[in-house]
């Protein structure tokens, strides 16, 4: 089994920590104090929507501020924010050994060139982490979606390796579409911190449902613009999701049923990190189609109309008709 440090401890990386400490790897959280005191405190207990609980001792894990614990690594998975990535990068290429692999388990398109732009004789991957985790209480961590994480195809077989029970890790060679097809997923985090609503309530809300597949339908156009492949992270075509979200609610509750499930008190990890007052990852959702539209002369207008909402961070919950006639 592999020495693995997760750079970034915070609910997915403590989540996805959590399950491969039970699955025998040796695991290292490196993050700041507010996160591992409480698993000092309290141990790491994991669960999800299907009824899985899971505890680890705190005994079990090791629990570090520092970045020399890098030093320990066979493979890094980080999972720090965006904004984040190229100072973890620094600390990657001052302490981790040159031979371990760094994965990349982040939102976002451009995490792994940035990785690569200040590691460059490193394996680095990119990897896409369908699900949505989200704090319940003191060193605890929920999963609250469904899907199975993909990383870039590569040597070593770091997918087998990394793949344990209640944690499925699968690789591919067409990485880049299988990003920017959970990119087209994840603009609705945003849609569902404005909402003020669970996802589950949102996704039974036809309303809301088409602004959600107006705003993908503008993305896809633009992806088109660019020439860009996406690859669905759910068993339908993205030219399909659209169709999808406008369909009456018995019909979609019916199709949603089999792709994707969803604990019933789950949002997104905007939505707490907008209610918290932390930084958001706007940029990197709807801020890539902006840029993307700009560059190919190509308007924007939902994702731009989003964009702005969320940076000024509303007080009050807001309908699809208050995002559209922003």
């Amino acid at each position: 089994m592999a020495r693995i440090v997760i750079a970034g401890a915070g609910a997915i990386g403590c989540f996805t920590g959590g399950l491969l400490a039970r699955g025998g790897h040796q695991i290292t959280l490196l993050g700041r104090a507010r996160v591992l005191d409480a698993v000092r405190e309290n141990g790491l207990t994991v669960s999800d929507f299907s009824g899985l609980t899971t505890h680890i001792a705190a005994a079990d894990l090791t629990l570090s501020e520092d970045p020399a614990c890098l030093s320990l690594a066979d493979l890094v998975i980080v999972t720090v924010k965006t904004s984040a990535t190229a100072e973890i990068a620094q600390q990657i290429a001052k302490y981790a050994p040159p031979d371990a692999p760094v994965l990349s388990w982040q939102n976002g398109i451009t995490n792994a060139d940035t990785l690569r732009s200040v590691l460059p004789d490193r394996d680095i991957r990119a990897g896409m982490v369908p699900f949505n985790v989200v704090p319940k209480a003191a060193g605890s961590y929920h999963r609250a979606t469904s899907g199975d994480i993909v990383i870039e195809a590569g040597p070593g077989a770091l997918g087998q390796m990394l793949n344990v029970p209640d944690l499925a890790v699968t690789e591919s060679e067409r990485i880049k579409a299988v990003q920017w097809g959970k990119l087209l997923i994840n603009l609705n985090n945003a849609l569902n911190a404005l909402s003020g609503l669970t996802l589950q309530e949102q996704l039974l809300d036809r309303t809301w449902r088409r602004l959600m597949a107006d705003q993908m339908q503008e993305a896809l156009s633009v992806l088109r613009a660019a020439g860009i492949p996406t690859q669905s992270t759910t068993p339908l075509a993205t030219w399909m999701l659209p169709h999808v979200l406008r369909l009456p609610t018995p019909l979609f509750s019916r199709i949603a049923a089999r792709m994707l499930t969803i604990d019933p008190h789950a949002r997104t990890s905007m939505a707490y990190d907008l209610l918290a007052g932390r930084v958001t990852e706007i940029d990197t959702l709807q801020g890539e189609i902006i840029a993307l539209g700009q560059r190919y002369d190509h308007p924007t207008p939902i994702c731009a109309r989003v964009a702005v909402l969320i940076r000024s961070a509303p007080d009050q919950a807001l309908s699809p008709d208050d995002i559209r006639s922003t």
